[in-house]
Protein backbone atom coordinates (compact mmCIF):
# COMPACT_ATOMS: atom_id res chain seq x y z
CA UNK A 1 0.00 0.00 0.00
CA UNK A 2 1.39 3.51 -1.23
CA UNK A 3 1.21 5.79 2.11
CA UNK A 4 1.20 8.67 0.92
CA UNK A 5 -2.00 8.56 -1.04
CA UNK A 6 -3.74 7.56 1.89
CA UNK A 7 -5.63 8.86 4.79
CA UNK A 8 -6.69 6.68 7.93
CA UNK A 9 -10.24 6.87 8.54
CA UNK A 10 -10.75 4.65 10.95
CA UNK A 11 -9.79 1.49 13.17
CA UNK A 12 -11.45 -1.86 13.63
CA UNK A 13 -11.01 -5.24 15.76
CA UNK A 14 -9.29 -6.20 12.99
CA UNK A 15 -8.93 -4.33 9.66
CA UNK A 16 -8.26 -0.58 9.34
CA UNK A 17 -10.19 1.48 6.70
CA UNK A 18 -8.18 4.49 5.15
CA UNK A 19 -9.56 7.15 2.60
CA UNK A 20 -7.50 7.46 -1.12
CA UNK A 21 -6.67 10.60 -1.94
CA UNK A 22 -8.70 12.34 -4.60
CA UNK A 23 -11.21 9.60 -4.73
CA UNK A 24 -14.09 9.84 -2.24
CA UNK A 25 -15.97 6.98 -4.27
CA UNK A 26 -13.57 4.22 -2.73
CA UNK A 27 -12.13 3.05 0.48
CA UNK A 28 -8.85 0.79 0.99
CA UNK A 29 -9.21 -1.82 3.47
CA UNK A 30 -6.29 -3.27 4.90
CA UNK A 31 -5.95 -6.44 7.17
CA UNK A 32 -3.91 -6.92 10.46
CA UNK A 33 -3.05 -9.90 12.15
CA UNK A 34 -5.46 -8.25 14.63
CA UNK A 35 -7.51 -11.43 16.74
CA UNK A 36 -10.32 -10.55 18.79
CA UNK A 37 -12.97 -13.05 20.26
CA UNK A 38 -16.08 -12.57 22.21
CA UNK A 39 -16.02 -8.95 21.41
CA UNK A 40 -12.90 -9.01 23.54
CA UNK A 41 -9.63 -7.37 21.31
CA UNK A 42 -6.28 -9.26 22.27
CA UNK A 43 -2.51 -7.57 21.54
CA UNK A 44 -1.21 -11.00 19.95
CA UNK A 45 -0.82 -11.17 16.68
CA UNK A 46 -2.07 -14.36 14.78
CA UNK A 47 0.93 -14.60 12.16
CA UNK A 48 -0.51 -14.54 8.32
CA UNK A 49 -4.09 -14.17 9.38
CA UNK A 50 -4.16 -10.74 7.55
CA UNK A 51 -3.20 -11.97 4.21
CA UNK A 52 -5.22 -14.87 4.68
CA UNK A 53 -8.45 -12.47 5.41
CA UNK A 54 -7.52 -10.54 2.71
CA UNK A 55 -7.41 -13.54 0.11
CA UNK A 56 -10.39 -14.68 1.60
CA UNK A 57 -12.39 -11.77 0.79
CA UNK A 58 -10.72 -11.94 -2.82
CA UNK A 59 -11.65 -14.90 -3.35
CA UNK A 60 -15.19 -15.05 -1.59
CA UNK A 61 -16.74 -11.74 -3.74
CA UNK A 62 -15.59 -13.20 -6.45
CA UNK A 63 -16.87 -16.62 -6.20
CA UNK A 64 -20.76 -15.35 -5.42
CA UNK A 65 -21.25 -14.53 -8.85
CA UNK A 66 -24.62 -12.68 -9.86
CA UNK A 67 -24.60 -11.25 -6.26
CA UNK A 68 -24.12 -7.30 -5.84
CA UNK A 69 -20.79 -6.26 -3.83
CA UNK A 70 -18.87 -3.45 -3.18
CA UNK A 71 -15.30 -5.26 -3.83
CA UNK A 72 -13.27 -3.36 -6.53
CA UNK A 73 -9.34 -5.32 -6.40
CA UNK A 74 -6.92 -7.03 -4.06
CA UNK A 75 -3.97 -4.00 -4.05
CA UNK A 76 -1.71 -5.58 -1.75
CA UNK A 77 -1.58 -9.53 0.15
CA UNK A 78 -3.29 -7.48 2.97
CA UNK A 79 -5.09 -4.70 1.71
CA UNK A 80 -8.59 -4.55 -0.91
CA UNK A 81 -10.15 -1.45 -2.54
CA UNK A 82 -13.81 -1.42 -1.97
CA UNK A 83 -16.63 1.42 -3.08
CA UNK A 84 -17.44 3.45 -0.39
CA UNK A 85 -21.25 2.85 0.64
CA UNK A 86 -23.71 3.66 3.62
CA UNK A 87 -23.70 0.65 5.59
CA UNK A 88 -27.14 -0.42 7.17
CA UNK A 89 -27.16 -0.88 11.14
CA UNK A 90 -27.55 -4.50 11.78
CA UNK A 91 -25.24 -7.57 11.02
CA UNK A 92 -27.04 -10.36 9.10
CA UNK A 93 -26.24 -13.81 11.20
CA UNK A 94 -26.90 -16.79 9.67
CA UNK A 95 -27.07 -20.63 11.13
CA UNK A 96 -27.03 -23.77 10.17
CA UNK A 97 -26.46 -25.41 13.12
CA UNK A 98 -27.52 -25.68 16.59
CA UNK A 99 -23.98 -24.37 18.35
CA UNK A 100 -22.84 -21.31 20.07
CA UNK A 101 -24.43 -18.84 21.51
CA UNK A 102 -27.36 -19.81 19.63
CA UNK A 103 -26.85 -23.28 21.32
CA UNK A 104 -26.60 -21.53 24.52
CA UNK A 105 -29.82 -19.54 23.95
CA UNK A 106 -31.90 -22.43 22.90
CA UNK A 107 -30.63 -24.72 25.72
CA UNK A 108 -31.41 -22.36 28.66
CA UNK A 109 -34.78 -21.69 27.02
CA UNK A 110 -34.22 -18.11 26.29
CA UNK A 111 -34.77 -18.40 22.65
CA UNK A 112 -37.82 -20.34 21.23
CA UNK A 113 -36.58 -21.49 17.35
CA UNK A 114 -39.42 -20.99 14.57
CA UNK A 115 -41.45 -24.32 13.52
CA UNK A 116 -39.09 -26.75 10.94
CA UNK A 117 -35.94 -25.32 12.31
CA UNK A 118 -34.87 -27.39 14.91
CA UNK A 119 -35.29 -31.34 14.30
CA UNK A 120 -35.55 -34.58 16.55
CA UNK A 121 -31.89 -33.79 17.26
CA UNK A 122 -31.47 -31.02 19.34
CA UNK A 123 -28.06 -31.90 20.59
CA UNK A 124 -24.99 -29.33 20.29
CA UNK A 125 -23.77 -28.87 16.59
CA UNK A 126 -26.81 -30.75 15.17
CA UNK A 127 -28.07 -29.22 11.59
CA UNK A 128 -30.95 -27.43 11.26
CA UNK A 129 -33.64 -28.61 9.22
CA UNK A 130 -33.49 -25.32 7.27
CA UNK A 131 -30.91 -22.08 8.03
CA UNK A 132 -32.34 -19.41 10.28
CA UNK A 133 -31.74 -15.80 9.93
CA UNK A 134 -30.46 -14.53 13.41
CA UNK A 135 -29.42 -10.52 12.68
CA UNK A 136 -27.71 -9.13 15.59
CA UNK A 137 -26.54 -5.44 16.29
CA UNK A 138 -23.54 -3.70 15.68
CA UNK A 139 -21.04 -2.44 18.75
CA UNK A 140 -17.94 -1.87 19.27
CA UNK A 141 -18.10 -3.39 22.51
CA UNK A 142 -20.83 -6.33 22.23
CA UNK A 143 -23.23 -7.56 19.89
CA UNK A 144 -26.50 -8.59 20.64
CA UNK A 145 -29.30 -10.27 18.78
CA UNK A 146 -32.44 -8.49 17.57
CA UNK A 147 -35.74 -9.96 16.38
CA UNK A 148 -37.58 -8.11 13.45
CA UNK A 149 -39.81 -6.29 15.30
CA UNK A 150 -37.37 -4.93 17.33
CA UNK A 151 -34.98 -3.52 14.13
CA UNK A 152 -38.36 -2.36 12.60
CA UNK A 153 -39.86 -0.44 15.42
CA UNK A 154 -36.40 0.86 16.25
CA UNK A 155 -35.82 2.16 12.87
CA UNK A 156 -33.14 0.23 11.82
CA UNK A 157 -34.76 -1.26 8.94
CA UNK A 158 -37.93 -1.13 7.29
CA UNK A 159 -40.04 -4.55 6.66
CA UNK A 160 -39.03 -4.69 2.93
CA UNK A 161 -35.71 -4.33 3.74
CA UNK A 162 -35.41 -6.97 6.58
CA UNK A 163 -37.25 -9.21 4.27
CA UNK A 164 -34.25 -8.62 1.63
CA UNK A 165 -32.10 -9.26 3.88
CA UNK A 166 -32.84 -12.57 5.47
CA UNK A 167 -33.86 -13.90 2.11
CA UNK A 168 -30.29 -12.82 0.54
CA UNK A 169 -28.17 -13.67 3.50
CA UNK A 170 -30.00 -17.10 3.46
CA UNK A 171 -28.96 -17.50 0.05
CA UNK A 172 -25.08 -16.55 0.09
CA UNK A 173 -25.03 -19.32 3.38
CA UNK A 174 -26.47 -22.05 0.86
CA UNK A 175 -23.88 -21.22 -2.22
CA UNK A 176 -21.03 -20.87 0.55
CA UNK A 177 -21.74 -24.32 2.32
CA UNK A 178 -21.93 -25.94 -1.15
CA UNK A 179 -18.42 -24.57 -1.97
CA UNK A 180 -17.42 -25.59 1.41
CA UNK A 181 -18.71 -28.91 1.19
CA UNK A 182 -17.25 -29.98 -1.89
CA UNK A 183 -13.71 -28.76 0.29
CA UNK A 184 -14.41 -30.70 3.12
CA UNK A 185 -15.72 -28.89 5.49
CA UNK A 186 -19.10 -27.50 7.02
CA UNK A 187 -20.44 -23.97 6.85
CA UNK A 188 -21.46 -24.04 10.43
CA UNK A 189 -22.82 -20.09 10.49
CA UNK A 190 -22.03 -17.01 8.58
CA UNK A 191 -22.08 -13.40 9.32
CA UNK A 192 -22.61 -10.86 6.28
CA UNK A 193 -22.97 -6.99 6.08
CA UNK A 194 -24.51 -4.76 3.94
CA UNK A 195 -25.26 -1.62 2.85
CA UNK A 196 -27.12 0.98 0.13
CA UNK A 197 -24.96 1.42 -2.93
CA UNK A 198 -26.41 3.44 -5.56
CA UNK A 199 -30.21 3.21 -4.30
CA UNK A 200 -29.69 -0.68 -3.88
CA UNK A 201 -29.07 -2.71 -0.98
CA UNK A 202 -25.46 -4.17 -2.21
CA UNK A 203 -23.09 -7.06 -0.32
CA UNK A 204 -19.95 -5.10 1.58
CA UNK A 205 -17.51 -5.07 4.84
CA UNK A 206 -15.53 -8.68 4.05
CA UNK A 207 -16.02 -11.83 4.11
CA UNK A 208 -13.23 -14.66 5.78
CA UNK A 209 -13.02 -16.86 8.54
CA UNK A 210 -13.29 -14.40 11.00
CA UNK A 211 -16.68 -14.11 9.88
CA UNK A 212 -17.72 -17.93 9.76
CA UNK A 213 -17.12 -20.88 11.84
CA UNK A 214 -16.27 -23.95 9.85
CA UNK A 215 -15.60 -27.95 10.72
CA UNK A 216 -13.70 -29.61 9.31
CA UNK A 217 -16.66 -33.15 7.77
CA UNK A 218 -14.37 -35.53 8.52
CA UNK A 219 -14.40 -34.72 12.59
CA UNK A 220 -18.11 -33.79 12.63
CA UNK A 221 -20.14 -35.40 15.38
CA UNK A 222 -23.18 -33.74 17.58
CA UNK A 223 -23.31 -33.31 20.65
CA UNK A 224 -19.56 -32.21 21.55
CA UNK A 225 -17.83 -28.91 20.95
CA UNK A 226 -16.25 -29.09 17.01
CA UNK A 227 -12.83 -28.70 15.79
CA UNK A 228 -13.14 -25.65 14.22
CA UNK A 229 -10.85 -24.22 11.18
CA UNK A 230 -11.37 -20.01 12.07
CA UNK A 231 -11.48 -18.48 15.51
CA UNK A 232 -13.14 -20.43 17.32
CA UNK A 233 -10.09 -22.31 18.38
CA UNK A 234 -9.44 -19.13 20.75
CA UNK A 235 -13.17 -18.59 21.91
CA UNK A 236 -13.00 -22.48 22.74
CA UNK A 237 -9.87 -22.10 24.93
CA UNK A 238 -11.40 -18.88 26.64
CA UNK A 239 -14.47 -20.69 27.24
CA UNK A 240 -12.74 -23.98 28.69
CA UNK A 241 -10.18 -21.50 31.07
CA UNK A 242 -12.75 -19.55 32.43
CA UNK A 243 -12.33 -16.20 30.68
CA UNK A 244 -16.13 -16.06 29.01
CA UNK A 245 -17.56 -15.85 32.14
CA UNK A 246 -15.01 -13.28 33.14
CA UNK A 247 -15.73 -11.01 30.26
CA UNK A 248 -19.69 -11.16 30.71
CA UNK A 249 -19.06 -10.57 34.55
CA UNK A 250 -17.25 -7.66 34.13
CA UNK A 251 -19.47 -6.28 31.45
CA UNK A 252 -22.25 -7.10 33.97
CA UNK A 253 -20.28 -4.76 36.25
CA UNK A 254 -19.70 -2.20 34.01
CA UNK A 255 -16.04 -2.91 33.74
CA UNK A 256 -14.11 -3.17 30.54
CA UNK A 257 -13.38 -7.08 30.05
CA UNK A 258 -8.87 -7.73 30.30
CA UNK A 259 -7.70 -9.98 27.56
CA UNK A 260 -5.33 -12.55 28.87
CA UNK A 261 -2.21 -13.80 27.23
CA UNK A 262 -2.78 -16.47 24.43
CA UNK A 263 -0.74 -19.27 24.56
CA UNK A 264 2.08 -19.79 21.92
CA UNK A 265 0.60 -23.41 20.69
CA UNK A 266 -3.23 -21.82 20.46
CA UNK A 267 -1.23 -18.80 18.22
CA UNK A 268 1.10 -21.01 16.05
CA UNK A 269 -2.19 -23.24 15.67
CA UNK A 270 -4.53 -20.49 14.23
CA UNK A 271 -2.24 -19.55 12.20
CA UNK A 272 -2.01 -22.77 10.37
CA UNK A 273 -6.04 -23.20 10.37
CA UNK A 274 -6.72 -20.20 8.90
CA UNK A 275 -3.91 -20.76 6.05
CA UNK A 276 -4.70 -24.40 5.31
CA UNK A 277 -9.04 -23.70 5.80
CA UNK A 278 -8.17 -21.08 2.90
CA UNK A 279 -5.92 -23.49 0.28
CA UNK A 280 -8.46 -26.29 0.56
CA UNK A 281 -11.12 -24.31 0.16
CA UNK A 282 -9.70 -21.59 -2.65
CA UNK A 283 -7.62 -24.01 -4.42
CA UNK A 284 -4.80 -21.62 -4.11
CA UNK A 285 -1.65 -21.98 -2.12
CA UNK A 286 -0.10 -18.97 -0.32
Amino acid sequence: MVREIVRFLRGGKVKDIYEIEDDPDHLLFEFSDRVSAYDVKFPQPIPRKGEVLCRSAEFWFGTLAGVPHHFVRRESDTAIVVRRMQMLPIECVVRGHLYGSLYDRYASGGIVLPDGVVGDDDRMASRLLRPLFDPTTKSDQHDVPISRDEATSAGLLSDAQYDWLESASVSIYERMYGIADSAGFILADLKLEFGVLDGEITLGDSIGPDEYRMWPKDGFEPGRVQDSYDKQVLRDWLSANGYKKAFDDARAAGRDPVAPTIPADIISDMSRRYVDSFERISGTRL
